[in-house]
């Protein structure tokens, strides 16, 4: 028997408990329409990304040895989701459910899977803007998904910008974050550009921890921009949207801010954002989103960092 919306909607909530205490916290603060469908589109990226990575939940990632066959599984059932068919995977039929309701854009979801089509392939960036380029396939393109998620029209280029903005943002902070982890495992997306001129070996970042804070600090400070420009995008939100996108912001950006501040200790343990920090944030938004400024402007964010790419107009979802 198939699973009703209702059994797949508490997997999902279940999933994003698991798999990121400070996106559940967020996400508590939508409307509950909206609330479940961010959960059915984080349960996808998680199985995705847990895949494609052999995690449990975004924790312990590991060298896999059939990548390509795991992104052809990606593929498949990611294919069979937007074809509207039922998967019998609850992670794929939550992006079937959000998709139908949403009216996603299925290039967007393409988008997402070219980040697991990276990673597959062992592929490492040679620039900063080719670094931008895999933040917006693995994250910047969920931040529009979620947009359309929270009611904005796929054809309102400005704030789905604003929310690209904000998931690459998170992508940078995870970077940062993660740079021991992901050298354990054989990767790195620091550009090479970046190393070279450092002096350091892609697969030798751990080896000199003071030039490592530098460059993750170059990682933080590029998240911090690009968080300023996510914020200025949630003054259009309704207010529900905007303090859940708020609230994220804050929690997530300070992993970006605690990496920076430890320094050559970032990675004797996992950066993590404490409770108390979480409902700070959370309180912070809620006064933010109060009294934002609808239709606000700023001469600093009318030229793009790095440009995402435009889906085209003519795509339908169906």
């Amino acid at each position: 028997m198939k699973p009703a919306r209702d059994a797949i909607v508490a997997t999902a909530g279940e999933a994003i408990s698991r798999g990121s205490k400070s996106f559940a916290a967020a996400s508590r603060l939508f409307d509950r329409a909206t609330r479940e469908r961010a959960w059915l589109l984080y349960a996808w990226c998680r199985a995705c990304d847990d895949l494609a990575d052999g995690q449990d939940h975004g924790h312990a990632i590991t060298a896999v040895a059939d990548p390509a066959a795991r992104l052809e599984a990606i593929r498949e059932r990611t294919a069979a989701a937007l074809e509207g068919r039922w998967v019998g995977d609850p992670a794929f039929d939550a992006l079937r459910i959000v998709a139908a309701e949403t009216a996603m854009p299925h290039g967007l979801v393409r988008d997402v899977v070219e980040g697991f089509a990276l990673d597959a392939t062992g592929w490492a960036p040679a620039t900063e803007a080719d670094l931008m380029r895999y933040c917006y396939h693995v994250a910047g393109a969920v931040g529009c998904m979620m947009a359309v998620v929270m009611g904005v029209a796929p054809t309102d280029e400005e704030r789905l910008d604003r929310a690209c903005d904000l998931g690459i943002a998170f992508q940078l902070a995870n970077i940062a974050r993660d740079l021991a982890e992901d050298a354990a495992a054989g990767r790195c997306y620091l550009p090479t550009d970046w190393l070279a001129e450092a002096g350091v070996a892609r697969d030798a970042v751990m080896t000199d921890r003071t030039t490592l804070a530098g460059l993750a600090r170059c990682l933080t400070h590029r998240a911090g921009e690009y968080e300023a420009r996510a914020r200025l995008g949630a003054a259009t939100l309704p207010f529900r949207s905007a303090w859940a996108v708020l609230a994220a912001a804050g929690i997530y950006g300070d992993i970006a801010r605690r990496v920076e501040a430890l320094g050559e200790s970032a990675w004797d343990k996992r950066v993590t954002v404490p409770a108390s920090a979480k409902f700070l944030w959370i309180a912070r938004a809620f006064v933010q989103s109060c009294i934002r400024k609808r239709g606000a402007a700023d001469p600093d964010f009318a030229t793009p960092i790095w440009s995402r790419p435009r889906q085209p107009k003519s795509e339908s979802p169906s």
